[in-house]
């Protein structure tokens, strides 16, 4: 599952099994990156800004945290500057659906286990181990799925829910349910990267 910050999320006391490390962000179910309900907007103006004017290996590297693949970190690199949120946002689907299946296996290969906070109960780490090892050996790549749209107590449940319906895929069809997850977390990721850090 996802590279972007992955902090084990605490055990929560909702009954679900466990905390699942972030995949996807913590965005409201109004997308990626949105604030939520209530929030006023965020400017993304100062990240992006400073972003567009990182030296071009740093800017790389970042977009490789978004995204594991070389050849779309390039070109997201390479097409700055950016005008705004939207425009790069833009720019990530469409380097993103322009991914060779060499590009989606590298970028798949880099995405990090999940993982539970240590204290999520045994039979929590058992199950999503289980379930991936499932799903590893039926396509032979790590599961990967955006999990914006919901609260981190939920994100194991939902986890183990999409596995189950995902295992059920044709190969082809998980393909393109995977490369499409790929993207939105790409977007997510970049959302992050130019959001102002509130502590700084």
């Amino acid at each position: 599952m996802p590279a972007q910050p992955h902090h084990p999320v605490p055990a929560d006391g909702t009954g679900n099994p466990g905390g699942l490390g972030n995949p996807g962000g913590l965005g409201g179910p109004e997308g990626p990156g949105a604030p939520p309900t209530g929030a006023p907007p965020v400017d993304h103006a100062v990240g992006l800004a400073h972003f567009n004017n990182l030296p071009f290996a740093a800017a790389e590297a970042a977009f490789l945290e978004c995204c594991g693949s070389l050849r779309w970190a390039h070109r997201m690199a390479a097409h700055r500057p950016y005008p705004d949120l939207g425009a790069l946002l833009a720019a990530s689907d469409e380097a993103g659906y322009d991914l060779a299946p060499r590009d989606i296996a590298e970028a798949l290969a880099s995405e990090p286990a999940p993982c539970l906070h240590h204290d999520a109960p045994r039979a929590a780490h058992l199950a999503l181990r289980a379930a991936h090892a499932a799903y590893e050996s039926r396509f032979g790549h790590a599961f990967v799925i955006c999990l914006d749209a919901f609260h981190p107590s939920q994100h194991v449940d939902q986890v183990l829910a999409a596995i189950r319906v995902r295992l059920a895929h044709e190969v082809d069809e998980e393909r393109a349910v995977t490369a499409e997850e790929l993207r939105r977390l790409a977007r997510s990721r970049i959302v992050e990267l130019v959001t102002p850090d509130p502590l700084r």
